[in-house]
């Protein structure tokens, strides 16, 4: 099974990819979005075709991008990482070489579940999970604040999930 893929730099996509998806594909996608642990067998019989071609349909698909990964998603609170903070970050400078390394150490800490390069009032909008509040503050003092280039930090805790989709429309 490969990692979720990190990207530093945006993949353009334009709306024609999309649109080069027929409705067996999109069937096929739906399907391994509620389910990756599908056989091709059963993803074949889901969707209507013999093995062989939903197998040479999913490879197309992997080849082509439109499948990033096949991951176990794990439960924060049985892990004993129960709080979810939000954190927007403002840096000191904008420059291409200070956004490409602020990116790459950021996302190399653990803790950092998500996190996106933005417009706005805030430069990175991050999302961490953690074990207690002593233990947001240690990430702070001993990983986030140590990367340079950091002016302004904003920090929410979560109170509630209400939606956590892993799904996109398609």
């Amino acid at each position: 099974m490969a990692p979720a893929r990190r990207a530093t730099r945006p993949v353009k996509a334009s709306r024609k990819d999309a649109l080069r998806l027929d409705e067996i594909d999109r069937k096929i996608l739906r399907a391994l979005q509620q389910d990756a642990r599908l056989t091709t067998a059963q993803l074949a019989e889901r969707v209507g075709l013999s093995t062989t071609p939903c197998w040479n349909r999913l490879k197309r698909l992997e080849t082509q991008g439109y499948i990033d990964a096949y991951v176990a998603l794990l439960n924060q609170d049985k892990l004993g990482l129960p709080e979810t903070v939000i954190i927007e970050l403002t840096l000191d400078r904008h420059d291409e070489e200070m956004l490409e390394r602020f990116g790459q150490l950021l996302t190399s800490l653990p803790e950092v579940i998500e996190a996106y390069l933005t417009t706005g009032d805030y430069d990175y909008v991050v999302k961490v999970a953690v074990e207690s509040t002593a233990g947001y503050e240690r990430f702070l003092r001993e990983k986030l604040y140590r990367i340079p280039g950091i002016r302004h930090s904003r920090s929410s805790f979560a109170l509630r999930c209400l939606k956590k989709l892993t799904s996109v429309q398609v």
